[in-house]
Formats: structure tokens, C-alpha cells, sequence
């Protein structure tokens, strides 16, 4: 058999391992995405909430509050604007994580396997996982900035019914297209700054968190491969993501949702860090944690949800454990 034929007789795995990889990864990421969205556009929401910046614009000044926790807000989303609001925002959002999570599960394991190097144990130290996962995670939601704009800016969209102001889209599509036309291609990469910051803290919780339990676990304990030690290592990954991620994800949906000029500069804050000081000096430092039960109560089941289908999805394919 020639080496051509050879080749072709190979699965698809071996033959596309990083293509493999990645369409396995944006597999789970969407399953996770969908069962996890409605806590996602709550903890916006409550991001949203009582944004000094906007009141001292006069922009809402003289509007109450509507929502205060994250049942009311749940609650108040339902009542005003009905259930299928809850998932408002989701299709961006499934795209964002086709891109996001495929572009880093293929990013990191090529970081820990081939470029930063696993010792022969499979053992990987912390600082390289720390560096990996900070890396692939910045890699990942660069590609994927896009996407994630026109889900922050859709999930608003109900609240913006509800204060008499016109809907900005019609759509997905036509959301980034306004985008577009408006901003250009930069317009289209609005915050993105905050957005990698976020996310290379994120996966530095959440990949480096996983990858670094779960061997440990399989190296120092009794437990083997399978999904008790996945659903521990997804429930530490959570946890420590959301702790890390939540104030770089205040400040990420802040710029994002802020009014631009026809230049596409934003009208609030001039930067990432800009938003930062407005925030902790108009709303205190804790107002860094809006949204963190939610952001929580969403990392955790969506941690969960996504490293156990993907674990399963790899054995089933023939790809070996991450």
C-alpha cells in the first residue's frame, strides 16, 4: 500500500488531528452554550445595571433601577419580555464559541504537547499551564471578538424595548452588518482589548485549572480517566474562572455596550483601564463582581457540561483524553 493510500485508510483524527480537534471542541462548546445562555444574558444585564458613567452622561439618570439580584432579574426578564427572551443573543454566542473554543483547546494543547513540553509523567508544571492556558485563551477570543460584540449588543436588546428606545437590529446578521457600516472593521473589534484580557484570565481558571487537577488527581490519587475526575476538575476550573474573569468581564461589557461616535469611538470610556477607575470610583470596588453569582452559577454548569461531553466526545471519535 503506498503511503498515499496510507493515509486515506487512516480516521479522520489521525489524518486532521487539529481539525479534529477543533470541530469536537465546538461541539461541546455549543451544547454547553445553549444549556448555560440564560444565566449568560442575565449576568450582562446585571453588569449593565446602574453604570455610574451612563448617569453622569444624563443618559438614563432619572430611571430607576428595574432589577436588583439575579432571580428578580431572571424573573423580571420572563415577566416584561417573555421565556424566549432568555436566549436572546444565543446565536452570536453559539458562533463566538465555535470560534473561541475551538481556536483554544487546539491552541493549548499544541502550547502543553508541543512548544512548552510535557514531562515524560504527563505531568505539565503550573507556570506552563498558567502560560499556555493565558495564551490560548487570548488567542482563541481575539479571533473570536467579533461575535462576541453583536451578543453583548443583542442582549440589550430587550432592555432597550422596554425604556421606549428603537431596536438597533433586526437580526444576527444584520446586527454585524450595522456594525460594520458603522465602525468598519475595527468597529467590529470594539473592546477587544478587555475582551482578551478576560479571556486569558479566564482560561487561565479554566483550562490551566482542569488540566492541572485533573493530573494531579490521576497522578497522586486513586481516581482514574473517567468522569468523576472530569466533573471534580470542571468544578475547581469554574470556580477559579469565575473568581479570575469576573471584574475583566465588567469592564468587557461595559465598553462593548457604550454608545460610539461615527468614528466608532466610544462616548463613556476612553480605554479598558479608563472604565476600570469610572467604575470602582462611582460604584465602589465590589461593583468589579457584578453579575458573579451568575457568572458562577453559569461557569460551573457550563465548565461542567463542556469538559464532559467533550472528554466523551473525544473517547467516542478515537482521539485520546485531553
Amino acid at each position: 500500500m503506498s503511503p498515499a493510500e496510507e493515509e486515506k485508510s487512516l480516521p479522520l483524527p489521525e489524518r486532521w488531528p487539529r481539525a479534529s480537534k477543533f470541530a469536537l471542541s465546538a461541539c461541546a462548546a455549543a451544547v454547553a452554550e445553549l444549556v448555560t445562555f440564560p444565566l449568560d444574558l442575565t449576568k450582562t444585564r446585571l453588569q449593565i445595571q446602574g453604570e455610574a458613567a451612563v448617569g453622569r452622561s444624563g443618559a438614563g439618570a432619572a430611571q430607576a433601577l428595574p432589577y436588583r439580584g439575579m432571580l428578580r432579574t431572571a424573573a423580571g426578564i420572563v415577566q416584561e419580555e417573555g421565556l424566549g427572551k432568555l436566549w436572546q443573543g444565543a446565536t452570536p454566542a453559539v458562533y463566538r464559541h465555535i470560534v473561541y473554543s475551538g481556536v483554544r483547546m487546539v491552541a493549548y494543547e499544541h502550547l502543553r504537547d508541543s512548544v512548552l513540553g510535557r514531562a515524560e509523567d504527563k505531568s505539565f508544571p503550573l507556570w506552563k499551564a498558567v502560560v499556555g492556558g493565558m495564551s490560548a485563551g487570548a488567542i482563541g477570543q481575539f479571533f473570536a471578538s467579533p461575535a462576541d460584540l453583536v451578543k453583548v449588543q443583542m442582549q440589550m436588546e430587550g432592555k432597550r424595548k422596554l425604556e421606549g428606545k428603537p431596536l438597533r437590529f433586526r437580526g444576527v446578521h444584520h446586527a454585524f452588518l450595522k456594525i460594520l457600516s458603522e465602525g468598519g472593521i475595527r468597529g467590529l473589534w470594539a473592546g477587544w482589548v478587555p475582551n482578551v484580557q478576560r479571556a486569558a484570565l479566564v482560561n487561565m481558571g479554566d483550562l490551566t485549572t482542569y488540566d492541572s487537577v485533573k493530573h494531579f488527581l490521576l497522578l497522586n490519587t486513586p481516581l482514574v480517566d473517567n468522569s468523576v475526575t472530569h466533573s471534580a476538575s470542571s468544578v475547581c476550573s469554574g470556580l477559579v474562572a469565575a473568581v479570575l474573569g469576573t471584574p475583566a468581564d465588567v469592564v468587557k461589557t461595559r465598553i462593548m455596550n457604550q454608545p460610539r461616535d461615527k468614528q466608532g469611538r466610544g462616548l463613556l470610556y476612553k480605554s479598558s483601564m479608563d472604565c476600570l477607575i469610572q467604575t470602582v470610583q462611582g460604584e465602589g470596588f465590589m461593583s468589579l463582581y457584578k453579575g458573579f453569582i451568575p457568572t458562577w452559577m453559569r461557569m460551573a454548569p457550563w465548565s461542567l457540561v463542556f469538559w464532559l461531553t467533550y472528554e466523551q466526545i473525544r473517547r467516542i471519535c478515537g482521539v485520546s483524553s485531553f
